[in-house]
């Protein structure tokens, strides 16, 4: 691998996003990575899913992470309720959390994503609480940001999945599968 390819890797619900194992079974990126030498550019919890980007260059996977580059992170987002405008609105112009006020992003509620694999578990639905679809672009990436904002305007999180950063998305791509792809030049 060079040091311009990046690996796209869709990180299944559960899995580690790490490469040292744990001691207790827990799956983890290398239990489905075979390529050495590879760290993740920002990460994903074990209970979220979806694009996970690896590289070897290490100036490439700051320029990935870094708030100053800004660089788009796309998140599919099962919430628990039916998002009002007014709670879309919160999540577009910045969200108050405990330690800090969020960055604006873009909300917009969306149709089931297509093709959806199922979750294994699969989430917990209550028949009286409707749930809905939002897509959330961040270019920021706190510690649990969606998790934390959705339930700070009332819709907590069932389901999360972040289908791109920057260039790169999961089309094509099944849970547990990787690809390399050069890395974009917009990035570099």
């Amino acid at each position: 691998m060079t040091h311009t390819s990046v690996i796209l890797f869709n990180k299944p619900f559960g899995v580690l996003c790490q490469f040292s194992a744990t001691g207790d079974g827990r799956a983890t990126l290398a239990d489905f990575v075979p390529v050495r030498d590879v760290y993740p550019a920002g990460r994903l919890d074990a209970d979220s899913e979806g694009l996970v980007v690896l590289t070897a260059d290490g100036a490439l996977q700051a320029r990935i992470t870094s708030p100053r580059g800004k660089l788009a992170k796309v998140y599919w987002v099962e919430v628990e309720g039916s998002p009002t405008r007014a709670q879309q609105r919160a999540l577009e112009s910045g969200v108050e959390l405990r330690d800090v006020v969020t960055a604006p992003a873009k909300a917009r509620l969306i149709a089931a994503p297509p093709d959806l694999w199922p979750r294994d578990p699969p989430i917990r639905v209550r028949k009286a609480i409707p749930t809905a679809w939002l897509e959330l672009t961040l270019t920021e990436g706190r510690n649990r940001q969606v998790r934390r904002m959705t339930a700070a305007v009332g819709l907590p999180t069932l389901r999360l999945i972040r289908f791109a950063v920057g260039p790169w998305t999961l089309d094509r791509l099944a849970p547990g599968a990787w690809r390399a792809e050069s890395a974009n030049a917009r990035v570099l």
